[in-house]
């Protein structure tokens, strides 16, 4: 009985997307840090063209959708770094992504992993 249901489990834990985090989103640049080509907490160059995110606990390397809740524009990130680490913000953006997405400072946001 324990393994059937730890298999129901498991497909229907992987069956649905994660459930969507939201909450506020800043960016941060090359600019923010004084240093050009600052390596991430992954160990990758900060990029300002590259549609990269900080999360405080997702694995380096994730793919997620964010979703602006204003304008309704999503982007696909990789997570690349740690933070924010200013309370009531989920995720911190480039610069990339933050103008695929129509804002500059902050903005609502959803992020769903994928």
């Amino acid at each position: 009985m324990r393994l059937i249901l730890s298999t129901v489990l498991l497909v229907v834990a992987t069956a649905f997307p994660a459930v969507a985090q939201s909450g506020i989103a800043s960016h941060y640049s090359t600019r923010d840090r004084d240093q050009n080509g600052t390596r991430t907490a992954s160990g990758v160059r900060l990029n300002d063209r590259a549609l990269t995110a900080a999360h405080r606990t997702l694995p380096f390397g994730t793919k997620c959708r964010v979703t602006n809740q204003r304008n309704g524009r999503s982007v696909i990130v990789t997570i690349t770094d740690r933070g924010p680490f200013v309370r009531g913000r989920v995720i911190d953006l480039s610069m990339a992504a933050a103008g695929a997405l129509g804002f500059h400072g902050l903005a609502h946001v959803s992020v769903q992993r994928l």
